[in-house]
């Protein structure tokens, strides 16, 4: 009898996109394995009208996925890494991560080319870090998944947009990438082009294993590690970026305060081992030039 399991997603199109390449990962680990998706809008999804941090942050992205994993709807929920909370449901746990996208931000432009006047970006992480390379052009909100700002980007409310560059590629869409922005120009959020996959405290299988990326698990660790020990980043701006070579871990943070008043950016470096205490290393590090 084959064993069925069923994966949940938010129902956007990106979301389902990210989550069919678990989905495929599962299957190349276990080709007898009959996997369902379950999709679900979020209230994040559904309140589109306000900035997260108006109604309640990155959590609102993955609520409705953590009832289901709880009361057995589903078995498996797939995320967007950045989208987690640093603080996640006791009863839940990530089981894999997959091998990295490209965590690099990107700049998109309309199909009618325009001066860089109104860029959009809910995110005041890439407007302040965005800031110092186009400094006369002014940022703006904007909420919706990707076919809804681009639609609003070539409509002529923005001028440009920043966007995450593995959403664009995840969602075929890489043709619309103007500007890759390296780490050293736009620092990525924590966990950027990293799909989680959560279960249900206790779960185990030889197939989280196999699909698991190693080192992406530690870049993920590292770089989460950081942000928690500011006190989960709450509305501050914070960026993180792990680097690893060999056993060698180097891990680069940003952090600042919401109007941009104060702006700090440091590195270290480490055993790979020791990725978590890495982050909270440089997140005191980071903390005490800000005092």
């Amino acid at each position: 009898m084959k064993r069925m399991i069923t994966v949940g997603s938010r129902d956007s199109k990106l979301a389902v996109a990210q989550t069919l390449l678990v989905i495929d990962a599962l299957k190349s680990a276990d080709p007898e394995l009959e996997i369902r998706l379950h999709t679900l809008k979020t209230t994040g999804d559904r309140i589109l009208d306000r900035t997260l941090d108006e109604i309640g942050g990155k959590g609102l992205f993955v609520r409705e996925l953590d009832e289901a994993l709880l009361d057995g709807r589903i078995d498996l929920a797939v995320h967007s890494l950045k989208d987690l909370p640093m603080e996640c449901h006791p009863d839940l746990v990530t089981a894999a991560y997959l091998q990295r996208g490209d965590p690099r931000d990107a700049l998109v432009l309309p199909e009618e080319e325009r001066p860089l006047s109104v860029i959009g970006t809910s995110s005041s992480r890439r407007r302040l870090q965005a800031a110092a390379l186009y400094p006369e052009s002014s940022f703006q909100p904007v909420r919706g998944n990707i076919n809804t700002r681009l639609k609003k980007l070539d409509g002529g409310e923005y001028s440009a947009l920043i966007l995450a560059a593995a959403g664009l590629v995840r969602a075929g869409l890489e043709r619309r990438i103007s500007r890759l922005f390296a780490p050293e120009e736009i620092l990525p959020a924590a966990g950027q082009g990293i799909l989680a996959v959560q279960c249900r405290k206790g779960c185990k299988s030889p197939l989280f294993k196999s699909i698991n990326h190693r080192k992406t698990e530690l870049a993920a660790l590292a770089e989460r590690s950081f942000v928690r020990a500011l006190d989960g980043g709450c509305s501050a701006p914070t960026a993180a970026y792990a680097e690893i070579k060999g056993n060698e871990i180097k891990l680069t943070g940003f952090y600042a305060d919401p109007e941009g008043s104060f702006q700090v950016k440091g590195s270290l470096t480490g055993s790979s081992e020791e990725a978590e205490r890495l982050g909270a290393r440089l997140a005191e590090e980071l903390k005490g030039k800000t005092v």
